[in-house]
């Protein structure tokens, strides 16, 4: 299927380690009478009532009663629920939900126990409506639950968003050279607008501390890659060194998506092409701008570049759409900011897609992915992500 029809509905498979690996994930689960839909509990997943979750070795993911009282609490719809997994469930876990004829969408962290300061919903839900309220385009949160009695994780529930998510290919009435260019330019104005908004108030500037952002970066991922390996690769240690070695002056404070990518954008019915809503804000923080565009760059696929596991935009490849060089400037247009040093952002994505991959093949390793058919190709992978960081950090 070429894109996502609503919602946060399907696309690529698989996952990553503290949350799923960009742009490998997001598959529908189940089948039902009416599009994927479910009306009965399976008994392990989705329970009907409380008493059933706590008889229960492993707790589900959804208590039906539980959600029926929180929904009817905050005037959500009205009746009998039905609802469908549309994310693979290795880091945070989406359900489509619908009840009376209205359709919302309940987002939840893992099974507990959680790592601390990962999955943190609350932070999640609060930081779209903060985004929402200075414009850019995000699903509208409705309700957001903090108590860890109810499904044993803090949710949130938001509206469901009717459009497009382009993977394999754009819809029909965006799928031509113009349409394909418009698809583009709308990437990079809504990365502009989001890095264009001021972060100093009292409320935004609590996300985080942009201040040593970068170099905290570099830190954090290379203890991650300790942690999360059962192998001796000595260039990343290699990269991670001279990445500390070159590190950028940041120009300014802006939120960081954190995963911004063409698969994680929202596009709207109608043309021209227009972005509805940035989807998935889980490692949204303050930070360096460049990272964001860095990330977007070195995922960005284009006829004729070199291919990695990091592909996350393939379509991309095809006649119309903008190429790597003219995504940076048409960026580098909207926001006046210098990107002569973009190529050691873009390694340091690399490098960062490399660690998450390799906690990936550790999973597979241990057997904790049966069926998977991503990790294998993840042996030779990590090392060609992490020989492509070097390159590029060569270039910087």
């Amino acid at each position: 299927m070429g894109h996502r029809t609503a919602g946060f509905g399907p696309a690529p498979q698989g996952s990553g380690s503290r949350r799923d690996l960009p742009g490998q994930r997001r598959r529908t689960r189940g089948a039902g009478a009416v599009s994927g839909l479910q009306t009965r509990a399976d008994g392990t997943e989705v329970v009907s009532t409380a008493s059933e979750a706590a008889s229960l070795e492993r707790p589900p993911l959804l208590v039906l009663d539980v959600v029926t009282g929180f929904l009817d609490e905050h005037g959500l719809g009205s009746g009998e629920l039905a609802w469908e997994r549309i994310g693979d469930g290795q880091s945070n876990i989406t359900y489509r939900i619908t009840r009376g004829g209205e359709s919302f969408v309940l987002r939840r962290g893992p099974r507990p126990p959680l790592p601390r300061s990962t999955h943190d919903m609350v932070r999640e839900a609060r930081v779209q409506q903060l985004l929402g309220g200075e414009g850019i385009p995000v699903p509208q949160i409705l309700a957001v639950c903090s108590d860890e009695t109810l499904l044993g994780v803090p949710f949130y529930v938001m509206s469901y968003l009717d459009g497009h998510v382009i993977t394999g290919s754009a819809p029909e009435h965006l799928d031509t050279p113009e349409q394909r260019g418009d698809i583009s330019r709308a990437v990079v104005e809504t990365l502009a607008r989001l890095h264009g908004v001021d972060v100093t108030g009292p409320e935004l500037s609590g996300l985080g501390r942009a201040e040593g952002y970068l170099e905290r970066q570099v830190k954090r991922f290379a203890g991650l890659w300790e942690a999360n390996t059962l192998r001796e690769v000595p260039l990343v240690a290699q990269v991670a060194r001279d990445l500390g070695a070159k590190i950028p002056v940041s120009q300014r404070a802006s939120v960081v998506h954190g995963d911004y990518r063409l698969g994680n954008l929202m596009f709207g019915r109608q043309q021209p092409a227009t972005v509805t809503g940035i989807l998935d804000w889980e490692m949204a923080t303050l930070g360096d701008p460049l990272a964001d565009l860095g990330y977007l760059a070195a995922t960005y696929a284009e006829p004729g570049a070199e291919q990695t596991v990091m592909d996350l935009t393939s379509v991309t490849r095809q006649p119309g759409y903008w190429s790597r060089d003219q995504l940076i400037s048409g960026y580098a247009d909207r926001t006046g900011l210098d990107v002569s040093a973009l190529p050691w952002y873009q390694a340091l994505a690399l490098w960062k897609s490399a660690i998450f991959c390799e906690a990936i093949y550790t999973r597979y390793l241990k057997g904790e992915r049966p069926g998977d058919t991503f990790g294998p190709t993840l042996e030779e992978g990590v090392p060609l992500l992490l020989e492509s960081a070097a390159e590029t950090l060569r270039r910087s």
